[in-house]
């Protein structure tokens, strides 16, 4: 069998998975952009917040979240983005969500 490379990342299911629903980010340290997708819920908006915090710590003035693949979002969720948005404006820096979702029923 072939070996990945060194620099795969696997993720390994767990034998007790999380109850409702989840959100999931593939994150590009290089450029600062953070793709989403699941459902966005408190829980999970504050994942991103501390991802988007990481990726300030890491020199990005501007990140970039993608949330086409967002299948659902409540308003608990996009506040927390809404409120991150408004920090990272206040110190100079930029989120920017493209192809943010509307309010929609999480489950």
């Amino acid at each position: 069998m072939p070996t990945p490379p060194e620099d795969d990342v696997t993720a390994q299911r767990s034998p007790h998975p999380l109850p409702g629903p989840s959100l999931t980010e593939v994150v590009d340290g290089h450029t600062g952009r953070v793709r989403v997708s699941g459902h966005l819920t408190p829980q999970g908006a504050d994942l991103l917040r501390g991802t988007v915090e990481g990726l300030r710590r890491l020199g990005h003035s501007t990140v970039v979240l993608d949330l086409a693949d967002v299948q659902a979002a409540d308003a608990v969720g996009l506040h927390v983005l809404s409120d991150l948005r408004t920090t990272m404006r206040a110190s100079g820096d930029e989120l920017l969500l493209r192809n943010a979702p509307h309010e929609t029923a999480v489950g």
